[in-house]
């Protein structure tokens, strides 16, 4: 066990879950951040070591600086907690469905990473994680021939909360460059999870997707900051 500290947002079930998992297994304590007490409770049984449970709610601001309150010290935060509420296109999506979205995906990272930022500057080496989706690729979006563009603008709540997200991945990121932080965005691709009908279905293995975030949550001084990158470390298209 070394000093470190991690918090993952989203951790007691899925992708996130697995990412703490694998922190735990590099040596870190890591605050499995749940929304439900119970099933944060049962996760870091599960995940063992140097787990630890944090009642963490991103949308709530009550929630959040309770949490912050407890944690003196960070060296990594990965904003895993997100959402998809609404798959339908944006002529065909209402206000509802795109504001639960955006409170998740995007103002809870804003809120949680600035409420953090006291304990990551007590780092010597704060990392930043923001678990986005290639979906969210504008690029990727606008190509015909790749398969983003197919489905003609389905999800667009979530697709656009994630491109806003790694907007503010590059944000940060500039911002923090002169306080030695690395801040990234992750797309971790179509993986196991019950983020949606499709992900369900899909024989992804989380473990794989939480893998890319563990690189950028454990980058050396050298590694690469403001950057959107695919599961196996390849840079992703914004």
């Amino acid at each position: 066990m070394n000093d470190r500290t991690a918090l993952v947002t989203g951790a007691n079930k899925g992708i996130g879950k697995e990412i703490a998992r694998q922190l735990v297994a590099e040596g870190l304590t890591v605050h499995v951040g749940s929304r439900d007490a119970e099933r944060g409770r049962r996760a870091v049984q599960e995940i063992g070591g140097g787990a630890r449970l944090l009642v963490l709610d991103v949308t709530d601001a009550d929630s959040v600086a309770t949490a912050a309150a407890q944690v003196e010290r960070l060296d990594v935060l990965v904003n895993n907690a997100g959402i998809m509420v609404d798959g339908r296109t944006a002529p065909e999506a209402d206000l509802d469905g795109f504001r639960r979205t955006y409170e998740t995906n995007l103002f809870g990272v804003l809120a949680v990473t600035n409420a953090f930022l006291p304990a990551l500057r007590r780092s010597a080496a704060p990392r930043i994680v923001n678990v986005s989706s290639g979906t969210g690729s504008l690029t990727w979006s606008a190509d015909p021939d790749h398969l983003f563009a197919v489905s003609a603008g389905a999800g667009a709540a979530y697709r656009s909360s994630k491109t806003a997200l790694n907007a503010l991945t590059l944000f940060y990121a500039q911002t923090l460059a002169p306080e030695g932080f690395k801040v990234n965005a992750l797309a971790p691709g179509l993986r196991s999870t019950d983020l949606n009908a499709r992900a369900a279905a899909s024989d992804g293995d989380p473990a794989e997707g939480a893998a890319g975030a563990v690189r950028l949550a454990l980058l050396p001084d050298t590694g690469p900051t403001g950057g959107f990158f695919s599961w196996d470390g390849t840079p992703a298209a914004w």
